[in-house]
């Protein structure tokens, strides 16, 4: 991925920001698994072979939505099938503002108009029911054809999870209008305080671990629920998941829909294997044969993947406490491993160092924090909003050996690697924090 602050950098897709990695070496007994499948040369049906459909129906059975495998479909990362979706239901797209980067481009792809839909300000990744019967009331004004709304019950890029009642009349405003729904749910795995730690428990080898930089205590925090609209109303949703988001690395591409059970979902599911054929859109046999494993969620995966997120809530915990502390706005993240951070109270010391956007505030904090800082224009929100999204991947080290030690050490904000880095993005942030007092007009 380029991130040079050249021009021809700032506006295409192909320059967008990825998903947040998890910065972690693949788990070994993924590896074991695509290397048994390498051997084997028959490609993976379009939409996905009888395994990973029924590991499929199986992970969502464990989250409260049985499904049986004709109503599921794989493809090569949930780009792909959201391309279909959008394709096959036609009409204009409604996401909220701001988005997953990679939402609006798709339907721009198919030519279809998208209008973006203010928030509440409880959470991001899904509308304000108002501010969506307005968007849907003014579009239809004007000629146009609403028909999908794609939100994110944990989302990206803000980090934070929908409370359930919010949820609930944002989805309610988009049936009553007759929306179809696409819940976007690739972080829904990735939850640092849920409620149930069944599958996120604490971890055994280190009972005791550093107070100073971790999160608020599970015992003693409320924890997060996540419900999904699926959940609410199986008729009107279509459910994607990337894997990339807690079982697969991001370099795997491999993602998993499911569709609503009934005649309309099945007439729905038929035209997305149509579409998903004709680009030839098929996930590749040793990534599906790893997909399926990880969606059966063996020990080690979900070991892995429960490791994995105590790891970035503690470095986004940490993350937020230095930018909030700066003088920044962030919500504070609730899944992931990001979070959404509006620099607009230092606005005045940004304006002294030539950043008057988001554009180039991306380019200025990409350089001083020596990652990667997408402005939020990537994500549907205003440009002239000074507002960016940090992920806690690059804070890991820039090695497999320093990586690997996160997991392993019991005070991992305390290695020298991830002190330094995060030390980085505090320096960063209190110099401009200091240069905005220091600039301020006196009372």
């Amino acid at each position: 991925m380029r991130w040079a602050a050249d021009a021809e950098g700032h506006g295409p897709v192909r320059y967008g920001p990825p998903l947040p990695d998890d910065g972690l070496p693949v788990l070994p007994d993924l590896c074991a698994v695509v290397a048994a499948a390498a051997g084997r040369g028959v490609a993976e049906p379009v939409g996905g072979g009888t395994a990973l459909l029924d590991a499929a129906c199986g992970y969502w059975e464990r989250r409260g939505l049985p499904t049986a495998p004709e109503h599921v479909a794989a493809g090569p990362g949930a780009p792909s099938l959201l391309l279909a979706l959008t394709a096959a239901l036609g009409g204009d797209v409604l996401v909220p503002r701001p988005c997953a980067a990679w939402w609006a481009p798709y339907a721009r792809l198919l030519g279809r108009p998208v209008f973006h839909v203010a928030t509440p300000a409880e959470c991001g990744g899904v509308p304000d029911p108002y501010a969506l019967l307005e968007t849907v009331r003014r579009v239809r004004e004007e000629g146009g054809d609403p028909r999908l709304l794609v939100l994110s019950v944990a989302d990206d890029p803000t980090g934070t999870v929908a409370p359930p009642e919010v949820l609930h009349e944002a989805v309610e405003a988009a049936v009553g209008e007759g929306l179809h729904l696409v819940s976007d749910e690739t972080w829904r795995d990735t939850l640092h305080h849920p409620p149930d730690r069944r599958h996120y428990p604490p971890d055994p080898r280190h009972p005791s671990p550093d107070r100073r930089h971790s999160p608020p205590d599970p015992l003693h925090f409320p924890g997060t629920s996540l419900l999904s609209p699926a959940e609410m109303l199986p008729d009107r949703v279509t459910v994607v998941t990337d894997l990339a988001g807690a079982l697969l690395p991001t370099g795997w591409p491999a993602a998993v829909a499911r569709f609503p059970g009934d005649p309309a979902g099945a007439r729905l599911h038929a035209r997305v294997l149509d579409v998903l054929t004709a680009l030839g859109a098929r996930v590749a046999s040793p990534v599906a044969a790893a997909a399926a494993h990880a969606l059966a969620e063996p020990e080690p995966v979900t070991a892995r993947a429960a490791a994995a997120v105590r790891l970035h809530a503690r470095v986004a915990a940490h993350l937020h406490d230095a930018v909030v502390g700066a003088g920044a706005l962030a919500r504070p993240p609730q899944a992931g491993r990001h979070l959404y951070v509006d620099l607009g109270p230092l606005r005045t010391a940004l304006t002294a160092h030539g950043v008057g956007d988001a554009q180039e505030l991306e380019d200025f904090l990409t350089v001083r924090l020596g990652m990667p800082a997408p402005g939020g224009q990537r994500f549907g929100d205003d440009l002239a909003a000074l507002r960016v999204r940090l992920a806690t991947g690059p804070l890991l080290g820039g090695t497999d050996e320093e990586r690997a030690a996160c997991l392993d050490s019991p005070s991992p904000l305390e290695l020298p690697h991830v002190d330094r880095a995060l030390t980085t993005v505090k320096t960063v942030f209190d110099d401009l924090r200091d240069d905005a007092q220091r600039w301020e007009p006196p009372r």
